[in-house]
């Protein structure tokens, strides 16, 4: 198997075999906004689907079955999660059945997480807040459990009233991204919230007459979330306002193959990331001490040591895993397992799907 088959796939002269390439391609990136990696085995499975040895169901049937031999016992490894979203993700990406309502929002989180989390296709009631990497550590302040159906139905509603018609490019790309956005901040689960708003807003997309089948949500699935935390939050005493923006370069990459940088960094609300890219050298060389010094502000002495090792020790777009880290730093597995885990949390590294298991690499580059 080629290290990144999907990429094959939506390169494909084939239709069936394209489309079927990027839904998998997009089902198991979009794992990562919750920082899940989806299994080899899951990879196995969908080019077994792609290649038309196994319908969608017949993958589904598999993993259950393989997860009833193969139970998991530790409770924070929630690769089955991965697993299962990732084939339920696909196959409704590879259907073309699409009702524009507060009703078919609430079924794709039933269909994706049923058997996952109990309140699979329920609103959520009671109220959240929770710490984001891209905020310093701020929320986001969500909908108020008390109106989440008032609220949902009313941005629906206004959503159907608009027209585009006669609209610029750039005019519809800044609605589509203010109407996510909002529909995300309403936030009606309490889990699963980004995958269930990424893959309706896909779906809606194709009634609008986009055809998004390409790599974006699969390779930036992070940044996607990250801007529309920033699309939702103020701090004005501060200087810090809510904006589309960054939303805006993701969806016109998205739908007009435009090739806009896309590095988390550049989302921080700090600021610390916002110099911009130098190809020189010896221009290069500030930006890297003040990535330095981030990680010096973030992290304890001893992890930031060990995570500027791991910058030297994988450059660029290398990926890594936790063996990897193990050998440069010499630690042992579990706290290997640990140090991973804070840096995702942090927006540091990013899982790299279709390369095996647990593998990752720097996000802001």
């Amino acid at each position: 198997m080629n290290q990144d088959p999907f990429k094959e796939y939506i390169r494909e002269s084939e239709p069936d075999k394209r489309d079927k390439g990027y839904a998998w391609h997009t089902a198991i990136g979009l794992q990562a906004v919750d920082g899940l990696k989806p299994s080899e085995y899951l990879v196995h499975t969908a080019v077994r689907n792609i290649e038309g040895e196994i319908s969608f169901e017949e993958a589904n049937a598999l993993l259950q079955t393989y997860y009833e031999q193969n139970p998991v016992h530790n409770e924070e490894d929630r690769t089955e999660e991965a697993d299962k979203v990732s084939a339920r993700i696909a196959a409704l990406l590879s259907e073309r059945a699409f009702s524009f309502t507060p009703n078919e929002y609430l079924s794709i989180h039933r269909k994706l997480f049923t058997g996952i989390y109990a309140h699979a296709g329920r609103i959520r009631d009671y109220n959240i807040t929770k710490k984001e990497w891209v905020l310093d550590g701020a929320t986001v302040l969500y909908g108020s459990a008390t109106e989440l159906r008032a609220t949902l139905d009313y941005d629906f509603s206004e959503e159907k009233k608009f027209s585009y018609r006669n609209l610029s490019m750039d005019e519809i790309i800044r609605h589509l991204a203010v109407f996510v956005s909002r529909l995300w901040q309403i936030h009606v689960f309490g889990e699963g919230n980004t995958r269930t708003t990424a893959v309706f807003f896909i779906k809606y997309l194709r009634t609008l007459g986009f055809d998004a089948t390409n790599d974006i949500f699969a390779e930036n699935a992070w940044y996607f979330r990250n801007s529309l935390v920033r699309a939702n939050y103020n701090d004005l005493k501060n200087g810090i306002h809510e904006t589309t923006e960054f939303l805006e370069l993701f969806l016109r990459n998205l739908l007009l193959n435009e090739k806009h940088p896309l590095h988390n960094r550049t989302l921080h609300i700090s600021g610390t990331f916002n110099e911009p890219e130098k190809p020189d050298i010896e221009t290069a060389k500030p930006d890297i001490e003040d990535r330095k010094v981030d990680i010096e502000k973030q992290f304890q002495p001893k992890t930031a040591s060990h995570i500027l090792k791991m910058r030297e020790a994988f450059p660029g777009q290398t990926m890594f895993g936790r063996s990897d880290v193990m050998n440069v730093i010499d630690i042992k597995r579990s706290r290997a397992s640990e140090l991973l885990k804070e840096m995702v949390e942090h927006g540091m590294i990013e899982p790299v799907s279709g390369h095996g298991k647990g593998k990752y690499r720097f996000t802001n580059q």
